[in-house]
């Protein structure tokens, strides 16, 4: 994947929220930890989507960790808005990546590089650069 000289590479999953930035090339990212920004994911609303009784009882889905990717995904809103984002990549486990589909703001859309749906909040910098770059 193309992932522009100094776009920010967000990474997430259900409880961590890093932000990255790409100093390398396009084709060969390197990058440098910026931030990880503590959230409060007082967005519940993928509840309503989640309240069949198999999930329940199976525990297929935590709401805490949806609400979690929404508070990311509004805190890159609120980046893209105020213009602090030109570029971005987003890296986050399917589950994640999805809920935080659902709160993309058009601003958000419109500065989006792409999208990777695996779980790498736990691998070191250059995994992540060579998922990166393979993707």
């Amino acid at each position: 994947m193309k992932c522009p000289h100094k776009a920010h590479v967000a990474l997430v999953d259900g409880e961590r929220f890093v932000v990255l930035r790409n100093t390398g090339q396009p084709f060969e990212p390197k990058l440098e930890k910026i931030a990880e920004p503590s959230l409060d994911p007082t967005n519940f609303s993928a509840g309503v989507k989640h309240q069949d009784k198999a999930g329940q009882i199976k525990g297929n889905t935590d709401l805490n960790e949806l609400a979690h990717g929404a508070a990311a995904a509004e805190w890159l809103n609120a980046k893209a808005k105020a213009g602090e984002i030109d570029d971005l990549v987003i890296i986050a486990d399917p589950k994640t990546l999805g809920e935080m589909r659902r709160h993309y703001h058009v601003e958000l859309k419109n500065r989006l590089a792409g999208e990777i749906d695996k779980a790498l909040t736990g691998e070191p910098l250059d995994r992540i650069e060579k998922a990166l770059a393979s993707a």
